[in-house]
C-alpha cells in the first residue's frame, strides 16, 4: 500500500446539510498518487456531493480538505484546479454553444493571443485521439451539435489536458454512462494508463464490473457515510453488492420466452431505418423488450425519435399502433423540467388521469406523485421539492415514473440507466418485465451488454442500419461488437 506521504487528497470528518438533508456525515477519504479509488453507493448515498466538494463547487459545513501534505482551508474551485485536481461530472459541464476547441480554452485561460484556438484544437483534439482513437470529433464541432457520448468523450478528454499544471487527479463521475462498449474499453484502457504514470483517479460507477476490474481500493459510501473501504480484490460482485445494502436479484426470464412464440401477438411497431437499403425493418409486437444495440451515435436515438413522431403522425416506413411514452437518457437537455416540482415532473404525462373537471387535482397529483415514488424509491422528502434537488439518478428515476405512470402501451426507452444504481436497476429490470407481461411493449437502447440479456429480441445498428437481428438466445458481447463493426454498402 502506498504510504500517506504519497496522498494527492485527504478528507477528515466532512460533512454537508442541505437543509434538512444530511448529504455527508462525517466522510473520511484519501487517494494516493498511482492509485484508482472506486467509489460506490446508491443514488443519494452522497458521493456526488462528496465529489462537488473535492472539485470545490460545494464548501463544506465542517471537515478538512488537504491537499498533497497542506490544508486548504478556503478551498475553491480556481484552487482545486491549481492544484492539479479536475472532475468529470456525471451531469456534463461543457457550453453548448461553444466548439470543443473553445470549451477546451475555458478549462486553459492561459491559450491567449493570436492562433488560440488552432492551439486549443490541438490541445484537445490530441488527448481526445489518445484516449479515443477513432473519435470523429473536429475541433470546430459545437458542442450542441454532438451526441452525448461525444460530448462526453470531449468531457473526459478535457480534464485530462495539461498547459501550464499538471493533472494530478481526476474525479471520473460515471464517465462511461453515455459510452458504447467499445469507447468505454478505451477510457478505462487509459485511465490504467494514467495510474501506471503516477497519477491518481477517482472512479464512480454503477456498473460493478468496471469497479472491481478498474480499482485498487473501493469505496462504499450509504447515506452520506463510508461504510467500507479495502483492496478491490477483497471484493467480488455479491460482497460489493451486500456492502451497499443491495438485495441480489436473478436475472428475469425474458417475457416472450415465457409466453407466445414470436409473432403470434399483434404487431405494435414496425419501422424502417431511413437509411435501410435492403429491406430489414424493426418489428416489435405487444408484451416484448426489444433491445436496439451498436455503437453510440449510430442511428438508435434518431429512431426512437422518428418511432415517437409517428405515434403522432403519419410518417413513411413507420407504423405505430398504440399511445407512446419516452424515457429520455439525457435528463438535462430532454427529459427533467428543471423549473418544475418533483412531482409535476412525474405527472405531466398523465394530466388526464389528474384532471377533477377542468382543473387539475392537487389531491389526485399528489396521489400518484407518491405512489411512484414508493414503487420507484425515489429518494426526497417531499415531492414537492424541485427536481433538481435529486441526484442524477433519482432524477431518472422520475423520469421513468413518469412514463410507467402514464396511459402509454409502448415505452421508448433511450438508454435510460445512465447514472442508475445497481439495486434500482434490477428493482427497474423486474418492472419492465412486469409491465411487458401486461402487454406494454418496449423499445431499449442501451450501451450496457447486460442490459440486453434482459430483452426478447435485439436489433443491432451501424451507420444508421439494422446490421444484425439477434432473438434472446443469441446475444452475446462478440456477436453485438463484431456486428458494430461490420461494414456496410
Amino acid at each position: 500500500m502506498v504510504g500517506q506521504a504519497t496522498n494527492i487528497v485527504r478528507l477528515d470528518g466532512v460533512e454537508k446539510h442541505f437543509g434538512a438533508v444530511r448529504a455527508l456525515d462525517g466522510v473520511d477519504l484519501r487517494v494516493d498518487a498511482g492509485e484508482c479509488v472506486g467509489l460506490v453507493g446508491h443514488n443519494g448515498a452522497g458521493k456526488s456531493t462528496l465529489m462537488h466538494v473535492l472539485a470545490g463547487t460545494l464548501a463544506p459545513g465542517q471537515g478538512r480538505i488537504t491537499i498533497a501534505g497542506s490544508e486548504q482551508p478556503g478551498y475553491s474551485v480556481s484552487l482545486a484546479h491549481e492544484l492539479g485536481i479536475r472532475c468529470v461530472f456525471q451531469e456534463l459541464s461543457l457550453c453548448p454553444n461553444l466548439t470543443v476547441a473553445e470549451n477546451a480554452r475555458v478549462m486553459h485561460p492561459g491559450l491567449t493571443g493570436i492562433g488560440w484556438r488552432r492551439r486549443a484544437g490541438d490541445l484537445i483534439v490530441g488527448k481526445l485521439d489518445e484516449i479515443f482513437p477513432g473519435h470523429g470529433i473536429g475541433a470546430g464541432d459545437v458542442i450542441s451539435d454532438l451526441s452525448i457520448g461525444r460530448r462526453q468523450m470531449v468531457e473526459v478528454a478535457r480534464a485530462f489536458t495539461e498547459t501550464d499544471k499538471p493533472v494530478k487527479l481526476v474525479i471520473l463521475d460515471e464517465p462511461t454512462s453515455s459510452l458504447d462498449a467499445h469507447s468505454a474499453g478505451q477510457l478505462l484502457a487509459f485511465v490504467r494508463r494514467a495510474v501506471a504514470n503516477g497519477q491518481g483517479i477517482i472512479l464512480i460507477s454503477h456498473l460493478l464490473g468496471e469497479i472491481l476490474g478498474n480499482s485498487d481500493r473501493v469505496v462504499v459510501m450509504r447515506d452520506g457515510k463510508v461504510v467500507v473501504a479495502d483492496r478491490a480484490d477483497a471484493f467480488d460482485r455479491d460482497k460489493l453488492v451486500a456492502a451497499m445494502g443491495a438485495e441480489h436479484h436473478e436475472r428475469a426470464t425474458p417475457a416472450a420466452a415465457a409466453g407466445a412464440a414470436r409473432g403470434e401477438k399483434p404487431v405494435r411497431i414496425r419501422a424502417r431505418p431511413e437509411r435501410q437499403s435492403d429491406g430489414a425493418e424493426l418489428v416489435a409486437h405487444q408484451g416484448e423488450v426489444i433491445g436496439l444495440a451498436g455503437l453510440a451515435g449510430h442511428g438508435q436515438t434518431r429512431l426512437l425519435l422518428q418511432i415517437f413522431e409517428a405515434a403522432y403522425r403519419r410518417k413513411a416506413g413507420f407504423e405505430v399502433q398504440a399511445p407512446v411514452a419516452f424515457v429520455a437518457g439525457d435528463r438535462q437537455s430532454d427529459g427533467v423540467f428543471p423549473l418544475w416540482s418533483i412531482a409535476e415532473n412525474v405527472g405531466i404525462r398523465s394530466i388526464a388521469a389528474m384532471r377533477k373537471g377542468l382543473l387539475i387535482s392537487p389531491e389526485r397529483e399528489a396521489e400518484l406523485a407518491d405512489a411512484w415514488r414508493q414503487k420507484m424509491k425515489i429518494r426526497t422528502p417531499d415531492m414537492n421539492n424541485p427536481i433538481l434537488s435529486l441526484s442524477g439518478g433519482n432524477q431518472q428515476k422520475a423520469l421513468f415514473a413518469r412514463a410507467l405512470a402514464s396511459d402509454a402501451v409502448i415505452i421508448l426507452m433511450d438508454d435510460p440507466m445512465r447514472g442508475v444504481d445497481i439495486g434500482t436497476k434490477l428493482e427497474v429490470y423486474d418492472l419492465i418485465r412486469e409491465e411487458a407481461l401486461k402487454g406494454r411493449t418496449f423499445l431499449w437502447y442501451t450501451t450496457e451488454m447486460d442490459e440486453l440479456q434482459n430483452c426478447d429480441h435485439v436489433y443491432v445498428f451501424r451507420n444508421g442500419r439494422i446490421v444484425a437481428d439477434l432473438r434472446s438466445g443469441e446475444v452475446t458481447e462478440e456477436k453485438v461488437i463484431q456486428s458494430s463493426f461490420k461494414e456496410v454498402a
